[in-house]
């Protein structure tokens, strides 16, 4: 038994590594491939760009648009569905409505009033003038006219809520001819991203029934650790090279979630909205505010913590050398770090353990 653990250290003695400072790990090229260690030249510098956060696609806020039934009615057909692109002023449903036809009469009632009252006041005027009628009735006829001008106002506002154009009441008031269906059109050109009614269903008023949205561009809801908005500003660069979008930050949340004490940050996508689907996850890269340090995403096995430092072993003519790093951004499967490199150098990738041990003693002889 004795001789066994003798050959155990001889064994441990011809591969330990040689530590000769306490960052420099001295090895031979037997050794490095003995103990599996793998190297690879760094990336390219990076400006900063922080990978991997998770992002949602929403629509800007300034263009969605809700339509809604106008007066209470009952759909009597729907034109447009989910997804299919319309036109600015395009019919998309019509509602049988029988308080649209009273809202017409109304209008029209007004109208006639008005019309009334604007007579009278220029017969009084022209009999006040003449010293005929006493002033007091002259300004009764002015109030009664103004009074009946502001009521058809209201009237024919009604009307242009519903919908009515101006063409629309012109023709209105020529007629004289109610109608009961009350027409929707698009305000916007766009495409359809709900509904909430269809034909046959009694609608109460101001009860939504489309949505309408202009998709391009579109907008980005992006979640971020606390930690890492010092290192952003409104205006960086934000891509998405998984499906070639790109675009800008334009909002940094000055509140946390509270389930998992992230940033909302908002952005807007510039370049490429086409290849993207509303409420699509997905991960998104937005560049940090550049720094004088050079700035490298590395994968995470080439990661290494001693003494509550983060190291990577950069590799050098007789071996290691461990480098104390910054990391910027913890991702999943690789990092963003900055530290004291030039860009040209080689690092360990695999075989990270073995190194680290190295420097801490552990399985240094003597």
């Amino acid at each position: 038994m004795t001789r066994i653990f003798t050959l155990f250290g001889l064994f441990l003695f011809a591969y330990a590594p040689c530590v000769h400072a306490a960052s420099d790990v001295v090895l031979s090229a037997q050794q490095i491939q003995t103990l599996g260690i793998a190297t690879a030249a760094l990336p390219n510098k990076s400006s900063g760009d922080v990978s991997g956060l998770p992002a949602q696609v929403v629509i800007p806020a300034n263009q969605l648009h809700v339509m809604s039934s106008p007066m209470p009615g009952l759909i009597e057909q729907t034109l447009v569905g989910v997804g299919d692109s319309v036109k600015k002023g395009q019919l998309m449903a019509t509602l049988q409505s029988p308080g649209f036809a009273e809202a017409q009469r109304g209008f029209l009632q007004a109208g006639v009033q008005a019309q009334l009252a604007k007579d009278n006041l220029s017969r009084d005027e022209a009999l006040f003038k003449d010293g005929i009628i006493a002033e007091s009735r002259y300004r009764a006829s002015k109030g009664a006219a103004l009074e009946a001008s502001v009521a058809l106002a209201e009237r024919k506002q009604l009307l242009r809520l519903s919908g009515m154009d101006v063409n629309a009441l012109a023709k209105l008031q020529a007629g004289n001819k109610l109608s009961g269906s009350l027409a929707l059109t698009s305000p916007i050109e766009g495409v359809v991203v709900e509904k909430s009614a269809s034909a046959g269903q009694r609608l109460d008023a101001a009860v939504p029934i489309f949505k309408v949205a202009k998709l391009n561009p579109l907008a980005l809801e992006i979640q971020a650790p606390a930690a890492m908005t010092r290192d952003l500003a409104v205006g960086a660069a934000i891509s998405i090279p998984a499906f070639h979008a790109s675009g800008k930050l334009i909002a940094i949340g000055r509140g946390l979630t509270g389930g998992n004490q992230s940033v909302l940050l908002r952005g807007v996508i510039t370049r490429g909205a086409e290849n993207l689907r509303l409420n699509q996850f997905l991960e998104v890269s937005i560049t940090t505010v550049a720094g004088s340090a050079g700035q490298w995403e590395v994968p995470n096995t080439a990661i290494a913590r001693i003494g509550g430092k983060a190291m990577v072993f950069v590799a050098t003519a007789q071996g290691f050398r461990a480098q104390a790093v910054t990391l910027k951004n913890e991702g999943a499967q690789s990092s963003l770090i900055s530290g004291d490199l030039r860009g040209d150098e080689k690092i360990a990738v695999r075989g990270v353990s073995s190194l680290k041990a190295s420097v801490m003693g552990i399985g240094e002889t003597q």
